[in-house]
């Protein structure tokens, strides 16, 4: 996909075309801006079904949650533990 390209090809150019109108700081994808501004707005639209706390991404929701679900997924290779 072109626009993915352009999105990509960003990381080498350095080029930072989208801007916080709040604080400046740049972003080399417009979905990093929408998620930055929520720090401003205090805006947390994903939610914990267990215990209620919320979080600005849903990234951040997954891995609280295995807090409840006990989940450890990575591994040390040197010695076992999680």
């Amino acid at each position: 996909h072109p626009s993915m390209l352009l999105s990509h090809f960003r990381i080498h150019t350095g080029e930072k075309p989208f801007v916080c109108d709040e604080c400046g700081a740049r972003f080399t994808q417009n979905h990093m801006l929408i998620y930055h501004k929520r720090c401003h707005t205090g805006e947390r639209p994903y939610c914990c079904d267990q215990c209620g706390k919320q979080f600005t991404q849903l990234n951040a929701l997954q891995r609280h949650h295995r807090i409840h679900t006990g989940e450890k997924p990575f591994m040390c290779n040197a010695c076992g533990r999680t």
